[in-house]
């Protein structure tokens, strides 16, 4: 069959399937810049999500410091009122009262009226504690607490007057 025998309707299917194919490319191309604005805003939807997760562990941790903080604090100034009313040992509340200090405020910690704490902490760092004192000797022992005494002799004024000035002033700001 020759190009002039071919029926009507067969030379139609044949030209217009020729016809259509640049409509279906030109609808494929939307369908793809639509599949990609949806991909976009999926992208954006799960980064704004992850951007709310971290925003929230933010929040959580500065809630945490803050309460470690306010709870550091509070601590201090019960020391402090110990140290001032006799009920906790000078060189033991000088040594806990610095160790506080300095995860409160590093600053606090040295400033020049609390530098009695400073003092007693490094005038003690090389004394055994807890199960090594109880493995020292007696004699040992006894040598260290007269050190202890000597040192509160010399610092108990210094040390009640940092520990007021702690209370009044120091963990006020």
């Amino acid at each position: 069959m020759s190009a002039a025998t071919i029926p009507a309707p067969a030379a139609a299917r044949r030209n217009s399937r020729s016809a259509t194919v640049p409509e279906t490319g030109l609808s494929g191309f939307w369908l793809l810049v639509a599949a990609g604005i949806l991909l976009l805003a999926a992208l954006a939807g799960y980064a704004l999500h992850l951007w709310r997760r971290v925003w929230r562990q933010q929040q959580r941790q500065r809630e945490a410091a803050q309460a470690s903080h306010a709870q550091l604090r509070e601590d201090l100034r019960i020391l402090a009122g110990a140290l001032l009313e006799g009920q906790l040992p000078l060189i033991e509340g000088a040594i806990r009262i610095k160790v506080l200090l300095d995860n409160f405020d590093p600053l606090l910690s040295q400033d020049s009226r609390t530098a009695v704490f400073q003092t007693l902490f490094e005038a003690t760092a090389d004394i055994p504690t807890h199960a090594d004192w109880q493995a020292l000797e007696r004699s040992e022992r006894r040598r260290h607490e007269v050190h202890f005494g000597e040192l509160e002799l010399q610092h108990k004024a210094a040390a009640r007057s940092a520990a007021r000035w702690l209370l009044d002033e120091g963990l006020a700001r």
